[in-house]
């Protein structure tokens, strides 16, 4: 993906325009690694936390106790990505470093189910506050 997309992605994103059928895991990390990139995390955690649960009410959907936001899914992915956009040296977006980000491993959608299990990632309190995991620490 072109940074011009992600761009336009993360813009849609914002003003609860993108398409519902756009909003796929890879663009939860787009959006997430924009935020990680473009301000202080404190700041980022809390655009990607509030983005999310706006922008699901924004197509429809509904953040309950059995779908849409989950906060401990936020606050895993998001620490790995600013985790790894520290440790890979980046500081702005590009084409290419977009490009590099979009191959990592933890993109895949099984990546999470290293560190939990289903039953607590899909409990009520993993939904709803951070929980941490109960296979392995990263």
């Amino acid at each position: 993906m072109q940074l011009e997309k992600a761009a336009r992605l993360v813009e849609q994103f914002e003003k609860g325009i993108l398409p519902k059928e756009q909003w796929t895991h890879t663009a939860h990390f787009i959006m997430a690694a924009w935020y990680c990139v473009g301000v202080p995390l404190p700041q980022a955690v809390e655009k990607i936390r509030e983005g999310i649960k706006q922008y699901n009410v924004s197509v429809g959907g509904k953040n309950t106790e059995s779908s849409g936001y989950h906060e401990t899914i936020t606050l895993f992915y998001t620490v790995t990505i600013a985790h790894y956009l520290v440790t890979a040296g980046v500081r702005v977006l590009t084409d290419e470093s977009l490009a590099v980000f979009l191959q990592q491993p933890f993109l895949e959608k099984e990546h999470i189910h290293q560190f939990y299990s289903k039953e607590l990632l899909m409990s009520v309190q993993a939904r709803r506050s951070w929980v941490a995991p109960d296979k392995r620490q990263g």
